[in-house]
């Protein structure tokens, strides 16, 4: 089935210091797929070193204008919120061309994240106005008949470059851009080149919303060729980034040579956790949710399927059953209940870490097979007989595939959920307030849901421990991550003013 319409395509042109241009390489534009189908939706341009190199000057003068220093907070809010009403007029159109480019659910895509784009922007609209310091009393080292007093300022870090994945394109955008406009920064966008539509429309509306040249600047191409000479380039002074681990800990590397400030926020292997006494009502769809929801492409995806003995069969059939059942398809059809993995490529990945599970030891309940058909489908699968140093166990799949795992003694419930390099998320599934308390407290993960998985809040600090990254985003975390505190001390000269 095709599109109920045919959204806008972006015009192919790129937003670097107020304007739409074309680029200034002549490196040959690179192709948009529908994941859904494999078809070439449009071209899209291919940046390359000169192109990061003026978009990132022109942030950098944006900064460091007059204009730019003196605007109230409040009107850095005025260009989020005018943004976001244009986001709002937009809606179906954005969400159609999300789906387009990334195989998301049209269902998914208006409901979750335009939503998303759309909160984005005023809630952090709000914080412009709330960036506020502190006042110290303190005693100098030596005593004198003086007196001190300090306070602090939060002072934007300057240009940042936000890059982001293909897995929540708009939605990540506006989670760098938003938040660094809203504290005082300029911003280089770099989205995925798998998932980059919704951000150059985005770019086209930044314009019609009437940001100042240069605050926001969208650059489009590969990693090698944008990716990297954005985060060497000596103007910027954060990087803000979402994505893979190796990509990760190469910019992690390359930052530490200047010193840039960054926020990372990388993969998972999330734990779900149903005990014996859980709701099998929720927690049966909730933990399918957990692993099936956008094709399993979510970095808080529970991957890990931890199940007590005594309910194990029951959810373990459960998940089963609805695995078997979910209908693949068009993202545009309302029958479609999964969609289609980003690119052959990563369909590709995903069928060889099954492979490898499997030749390891484990045995697929359901799923572990590519269907017949276009597009870039992987059927939803449930794995078994898995142990704990397993190549499916250990690595972030980034796909529709669980391993389910069967606890025999509660003591071995938080070593097992721990033992992983990542530490993003888990949900613990149970009715008993006591055990969700302390179980909370030991699993090490930055996010843990309750009797629920997935569910993102603006006002919840978002991110990591371990391999899943640096830093948080969302929430108060955010005026952390982009901005830097500034300590100014006074002395007061006692005897001079006469009292």
């Amino acid at each position: 089935m095709t599109a109920p319409f045919s959204p806008t395509l972006p015009t192919g042109r790129l937003l670097i210091d107020g304007a739409l241009v074309e680029p200034l390489g002549t490196v040959a534009p690179f192709d948009a797929i529908d994941p859904a189908n494999g078809r070439v939706i449009m071209q899209v341009p291919t940046c390359d070193i000169a192109d990061v190199d003026r978009a990132v000057g022109a942030a950098h003068r944006c900064f460091e204008s007059a204009a730019w220093q003196s605007m109230r907070p409040l009107d850095r809010g005025r260009l989020l919120e005018r943004l976001a009403l244009l986001v709002e007029r937009e809606r179906d159109d954005l969400a159609a061309l999300e789906s387009l480019d990334s195989g998301k659910l049209l269902t998914v895509t208006q409901a979750i994240d335009l939503q998303f784009t759309i909160d984005g922007l005023r809630y952090f609209a709000g914080w412009a106005s709330k960036i506020a310091g502190e006042t110290v009393t303190h005693s100098p080292l030596v005593e004198e008949a003086a007196l001190y007093r300090a306070f602090t300022q939060r002072r934007p870090v300057g240009v940042v470059a936000g890059i982001t994945p293909w897995n929540f394109p708009l939605g990540q955008a506006i989670q760098k851009i938003a938040p660094a406009i809203a504290f005082g920064c300029t911003v280089v966008l770099k989205p995925s080149e798998e998932t980059s539509l919704t951000a150059m429309r985005l770019g086209e509306l930044i314009l019609e919303a009437g940001f100042p040249a240069g605050a926001v600047n969208i650059v489009t191409g590969t990693g090698a060729a944008v990716g990297v000479p954005l985060v060497a380039h000596p103007l910027v002074r954060k990087i803000a980034f979402t994505g893979s681990n190796a990509t990760g800990q190469a910019i992690l590397t390359q930052a530490a040579r200047t010193m840039k400030r960054v926020t990372l926020e990388l993969g998972g292997k999330s734990p779900t956790i149903v005990l014996a006494d859980a709701d099998l009502d929720r927690a049966i769809p909730g933990a399918a949710a957990a692993i099936f929801a956008n094709s399993g492409q979510i970095c808080t995806a529970g991957s890990r399927l931890l199940v007590e003995a005594p309910v194990h069969d029951a959810v373990i059939d459960g998940v089963c059953r609805i695995a078997r059942d979910l209908r693949l398809g068009s993202p545009f059809s309302a029958e479609t209940q999964m969609g289609p993995l980003i690119s052959a490529r990563q369909r590709d990945r995903v069928a060889a870490l099954v492979e490898a599970g499997l030749a390891e030891g484990a045995h697929p309940l359901e799923g572990a097979a590519i269907p017949s058909g276009p597009g870039w489908f992987y059927r939803p699968t449930v794995l078994a007989g898995v142990e704990a140093g397993m190549s499916v166990m250990r690595e972030e799949i980034f796909g529709p595939v669980v391993c389910a795992v069967k606890i025999t003694d509660r003591a071995d419930i938080v070593r097992i959920a721990n033992d992983t390099p990542y530490g993003l998320a888990a949900s613990v599934w149970t009715q008993d307030i006591d055990t969700a308390h302390l179980l909370a407290e030991r699993i090490d993960a930055g996010t843990v849901w309750i009797n629920t998985h997935n569910v993102l809040d603006l006002a919840m600090p978002f991110g990591g421990s371990k391999l899943s990254g640096v830093g948080r985003e969302f929430g108060s975390e955010a005026l952390q991550a982009f901005t830097e505190p500034r300590a100014v001390c006074l002395r007061l000269d006692r005897a001079r003013a006469g009292f």
